[in-house]
């Protein structure tokens, strides 16, 4: 049995061959790849033209394959160009070489300044790379880079693919790649050493062009010359002979107010350090023949000077810290904050006892005291105000976040007006103060509305300017705060004494305005509004006859039926005037008629309700003729009344409104609600009319209001004559149309003695608490586009100086951004921090512009054309990453780089003093040491190329392409060669 069982298990241990291993799959996935990219059989492309490495579109394509579980990413990397005419080709493609394998001569894009690393070692126009898939996988061991190796020689050889194929071993940041292209008959091996210790026979060309001979080992004698492209880059890192021109505001002047109020009107700009680190020359020989220069270990002759082709790239300091960046940074810090002005301040602040708290405690009660001082002088703010300013009497300096000095200049820049509101004239200034010039018909000017801010010349954009610079420099949100409670004080103080707000444009509210500008010009309707009633009030009691009574009077009278109360304050002053909905409204430019027909208007008011005959009414709050209209039915001429402004809205407001007349719904209940409420102009003006057109119509009030809505066509009477007849639309014949119904209850009432339609008193105090409760967060959230629109403002002011075309289309980007983001209420805080990451962006370009003109003294240039060539350099050292130096070193920029160069040898040469000091020897001596030091330190890269053709392995093979690039820096050095072979016999 035990015999009859060995034979069963032998036969499970087979292997089957024909299954594929690992090995295979692998191999058979690069070569789908392959397949599936299209990079199977003869490669054909146009001579490269020069520059193009840099120039060009690079563009690349990945997939993933795996080697049993290891995964491996294979990308495929290759220059975009136009597809070549093949027709006629066909004939010349066989015997040529492989494309790869020309590119490997090519001299036209040596040292691409930014490319693959394979691009600049190989000069290649297409390869493709199988790397370790995870960052932190590589192949270190021998075995495996030999078969990796043998797995793409396979796969090259079973597609035909002439594209170079590379595999990347040992660790990542090493760059090892080790690789092969195959072409008909042809096989080229890329190699790779890579140390960190430079052997010293590598230092210098003949050291490398032994080995380079020696890896060819051309059986043939003499040697081909080899063709050599050198590269030495020197690095300029000391700027110490030039200063760097931003100088850093004088932030001790600012503290003491010795900087004149306007510089609050400024945001600032400009790198506090250099934000040109280095500069890197590279001084190339594109084309030398072997035994041309001499370099060795104890000479050479490449010197930088007589180097043919010079060319420079700067190297920008890392986030170069910026004055305006940090302002806009800081502030936008701001908005996430989350404390209240009181809680920042300190509550403290207002609970100092002693008098100034009873003050404000028996506020009220101090209002009802007879007293002999007007009643206006005794109202709730004023007594709240005036112990809000006893409490900052005796409040601490050091309680204070900003000094006096300092408050008192903002307080002076935002309220030009302020300095001389004792004055005597100061009425009659305010209302050209308050009204801005006509704005300037601009695009810088007009971005306002596009960003939702605030115009430049505005109060708004200046308080956000100067809240900027508090809270950067003068204490941060507690100056922040600090400041917004002293302007709340100063709007409430303009308020109570009729002083016009200056920096804001007259009229309602401009919606295109962020929200807290929308704010203030509503306060400062409610004060035109107030101080016009008061100054009409003032007029009348000033102008009364002696004995007769007057406009209130009859306005008392008018009253008393329904309140026998009110009969008392028939006689009293103007001050006594209550603010409450049930007064009337005083229209201010109908106070002639007040006086003229005071004594008709008592007469009236108490008979008005029992008298329906409107021909006995007198006409009153007549405007002017309208022109030729008359009235239908009595004949006279129709009036224009005086009518009510309607009453100014906000956008907040406007958002209330529109909400509550979205929820009375869709019912027919709901839409005559919603008719009714809208139509409270209508039913004022038509009130206005009727008292200014006694005997009119609906139709006569039509005519004047809506002209469309009254149709005139002409028909023939009884007596054969033609006349015109008119007739309301058919609108307006609408069973219970809302026009129909508002004429029928509207009363004969001048606008003067109607309800306000815009309370003036309740706004404004709606307006000042919204500002009191403002936190320092909301503030910055408010002011956030001002700020925006004036870093846009002076980032464009900034660059017209310097005229650079990127920071133009840049700041472009930014506007078309910040207009989409800022245009909507509550953009997200990522949306705002890119558009500040832009604006900080193009401060760092323009502080590296003037950077570069320093050193380059472009200003100092006489030479017009130098001057021009200087600038058009330093702009291109701007744009790209490496710009030749026209000239080389005979050039204008060549000599100045010269003399950066020797300055900054100089420096480094001569000791600190105390050295000199203790170091023996004359003068004549030191004096000869610096003199032996070279223009130049030592080069901080040597690159060199080195090219040939020759017949391998035998002399009688096809003369092939081989190639070395060699690096070498402080800590590295890297040999990479491609060395091309001859397999039709081998």
């Amino acid at each position: 049995m035990a015999a009859d069982s060995e034979p069963e298990s032998e036969v499970f241990e087979i292997t089957d061959f024909t299954t594929a291993s690992e090995w295979e799959r692998f191999i058979s996935k690069i070569e789908e790849v392959l397949n599936d990219w299209k990079l199977i059989g003869i490669s054909s492309g146009k001579p490269l033209e020069k520059g193009i490495y840099t120039t060009g579109t690079w563009e690349e394509k990945s997939d993933e394959i795996s080697f049993a579980d290891f995964k491996f990413s294979i990308t495929h990397h290759y220059l975009v160009q136009e597809p070549s005419d093949k027709d006629g080709k066909e004939d010349l493609v066989e015997d040529a070489l492989p494309l790869p394998m020309q590119d490997l001569l090519c001299m036209n894009n040596d040292f691409p300044p930014r490319a693959h690393c394979l691009v600049r070692w190989y000069g290649l126009r297409e390869f493709v790379v199988v790397a370790p898939a995870a960052n932190n996988d590589a192949v270190l061991s021998e075995s495996k880079c030999n078969l990796l190796l043998s797995s793409i020689s396979i796969a090259l050889g079973n597609t035909g693919c002439q594209v170079p194929l590379f595999v990347q071993i040992h660790h990542k940041w090493r760059r090892m790649y080790v690789g092969e292209c195959q072409g008909p008959g042809v096989r080229t091996d890329f190699e790779m050493v890579h140390l960190r210790k430079v052997p010293t026979q590598y230092t210098h060309l003949s050291g490398l062009l032994d080995i380079f001979k020696s890896k060819i080992g051309c059986p043939l004698t003499p040697l081909p010359l080899v063709s050599m492209a050198i590269r030495l880059t020197y690095v300029l890192q000391d700027w110490q002979q030039y200063f760097w021109p931003q100088q850093p505001p004088d932030i001790d002047a600012l503290v003491g107010g010795e900087v004149g109020g306007l510089e609050f009107g400024k945001l600032p700009f400009g790198a506090c350090e250099d934000p040109i680190s280095e500069l890197h020359l590279a001084t190339t020989w594109p084309h030398l023949t072997e035994g041309i220069i001499v370099d060795n270990d104890v000479y050479s002759d490449l010197d930088p000077i007589q180097a043919p082709q010079w060319s420079v790239r700067v190297r920008k300091a890392d986030n170069p810290q910026c004055l305006l960046g940090d302002f806009l940074t800081e502030f936008f810090k701001l908005c996430r904050r989350k404390e209240s002005t009181d809680e920042i301040l300190g509550r403290s602040a207002f609970e100092e006892e002693g008098k100034e708290v009873a003050d404000i405690s028996h506020a009220l009660s101090k209002l009802t005291e007879p007293a002999p001082v007007p009643i206006h002088k005794l109202s709730v703010t004023n007594m709240v105000h005036s112990a809000k300013k006893k409490i900052r009497k005796h409040r601490g300096v050091d309680e204070s976040p900003l000094n006096n000095e300092v408050l008192n200049t903002i307080l002076l820049f935002l309220f030009p007006d302020a300095a001389d509101k004792l004055a005597e004239g100061f009425e009659s200034r305010t209302g050209t103060s308050a009204g801005n010039n006509p704005p300037p018909e601009n695009e810088d000017y007009n971005l306002f509305s596009q960003f939702k801010s605030a115009p430049s010349d505005s109060l708004t954009y200046k308080l956000a300017l100067c809240l900027c610079m508090i809270n950067f420099y003068h204490g941060g949100v507690k100056g922040v705060a600090h400041l917004w409670q002293e302007f709340v004080l100063e709007m409430r103080y303009r308020w109570e004494n009729n002083y016009l707000i200056p920096g804001l444009a007259n009229g309602p509210p401009d919606l295109r305005c962020c929200l807290l500008h929308q704010k203030l010009q509503m306060l400062n309707c409610c004060i035109e509004r107030k101080k016009a009633r008061d100054e009409g009030k003032r007029g009348s009691v000033s102008d009364r006859s002696p004995g007769g009574s007057c406009g209130d009077a009859g306005k008392g009278a008018d009253h008393s039926a329904d309140n026998p109360e009110k009969e008392k304050e028939v006689g009293k002053s103007w001050e006594s005037w209550s603010d409450s909905e049930e007064e009337f409204f005083e229209c201010l430019s109908d106070t002639e008629d007040l006086k003229g027909n005071g004594q008709e208007n008592g007469k009236k008011g108490g008979a008005k309700e029992g008298n329906k005959d409107p021909v006995n009414l007198k006409p009153e709050g007549r405007l002017h003729p309208h022109g030729k209209l008359t009235l239908l039915h009595p004949g006279e001429p129709l009036y224009i009344p005086i009518t009510q402004e309607p009453a100014p809205m906000t956008e907040d407001l406007l958002e209330e409104q529109s909400e509550v007349l979205a929820k009375l719904g869709t019912s027919a209940e709901g839409a005559h609600l919603r008719a009714r409420m809208q139509s409270a102009c209508l039913l004022s003006d038509m009130e206005s009319f009727k008292a200014a057109n006694p005997g009119c119509c609906l139709e006569d009030f039509v005519r004047w209001y809506s002209p469309r809505d009254y149709i005139e066509e002409e028909v023939v009477d009884e007596k054969g004559n033609i006349v015109i007849k008119g007739e309301l639309s058919a609108r307006m014949k609408i069973p219970s149309n809302m026009w129909v119904e508002a004429w029928e209850t509207a009363k004969p009432i001048p606008a003067r003695r109607q309800k306000r339609l815009f309370d003036d008193t309740r706004e404004a105090e709606k307006v000042l608490h919204y500002l009191a409760v403002q936190k320092p967060a909301d503030l910055a959230r408010h002011l956030l586009p001002c700020i925006i629109h004036a870093a846009v403002l002076k980032v464009k002011e900034e660059e017209a100086l310097e005229d650079i075309s990127s920071v133009k289309k840049i700041i472009k980007q930014i506007i078309s951004h910040s207009s989409k983001v800022l245009r909507f209420p509550n953009p997200e805080d990522k949306k705002l921090e890119e558009i500040i990451a832009q604006i900080m962006s193009v401060e760092a370009i323009i502080a590296r512009a003037r950077s570069l003109k320093a050193k380059f003294g472009v200003e100092k240039c006489e030479n017009e054309e130098e001057k021009e060539d200087l600038q058009r350099f330093v702009n291109c050292l701007l744009e790209q990453p490496e710009v030749s130096v026209i000239g080389a070193g005979r050039g204008p920029a060549g000599s100045i780089i010269h003399k950066l160069f020797v300055n900054a040898q100089r420096v480094s040469a001569v000791p600190p003093l105390d050295e000199e000091l203790r170091r023996s020897g004359s003068s004549e001596e030191r004096r000869l040491n610096v003199g032996t030091t070279s223009d130049f330190p030592p080069p901080t890269g040597r690159e060199v190329i080195l090219r040939t053709t020759v017949p391998r392995p035998a002399p009688y093979s096809k003369p092939l392409p081989q190639r070395m690039y060699s690096v070498l820096t402080k800590e590295d050095f890297r040999l990479a060669g491609a060395f091309s072979a001859d397999t039709t016999f081998f």
